[in-house]
């Protein structure tokens, strides 16, 4: 199977999952953990075009399991997100890591947010290894193992 094909095929598989448990994603702390993991990977080089920050922006609008939130709230949290890695990344990515953390205790959200790295980061099919690497960072906040989600 082609690098492509696997890669659509896992954002697939990972939004599957993710819509299964949707209604046990609602928590604020859920929320705003998703939104630090799509600013970290549309950041994931280390800055935000307007292109990538209006993908990203549309990719949240359109999942199933985000809208479980206000659209605007969402668009909000992750605008400010960017702002922060824009304005210092290695000082902003800290700190997105720490939200992301917080649900460290909640393994099904836990999960959750790294599912959502990983749709967000495959979904031009094109999931490259500085996207991998801040999905694998947040592995770490929240303490699961990479290897899990072939990282």
């Amino acid at each position: 199977m082609a690098l492509w094909d696997r890669i659509k095929e896992s954002a697939s598989t990972m939004q599957t999952q993710l819509n299964a448990k949707k209604n046990d994603l609602k928590s604020g702390g859920f929320r705003d953990a998703s939104m630090a993991m799509c600013a970290l990977v549309a950041a994931a080089d280390g800055s935000i075009d307007p292109a990538e920050r209006q993908r990203v922006a549309s990719l949240i609008a359109g999942n199933d399991v985000l809208q479980n939130f206000p659209a605007d709230d969402l668009q909000r949290r992750f605008n400010d997100y960017c702002q922060q890695l824009t304005n210092d990344f290695e000082f902003g990515k800290v700190g997105m890591l720490q939200t992301i953390g917080k649900v460290a205790k909640k393994p099904t959200e836990a999960r959750a947010v790294i599912q959502i790295g990983i749709v967000i980061g495959g979904a031009d099919g094109h999931f490259d290894n500085t996207e991998r690497a801040v999905v694998r960072d947040a592995c770490f906040a929240v303490g699961i193992s990479p290897n899990e989600f072939d990282l």
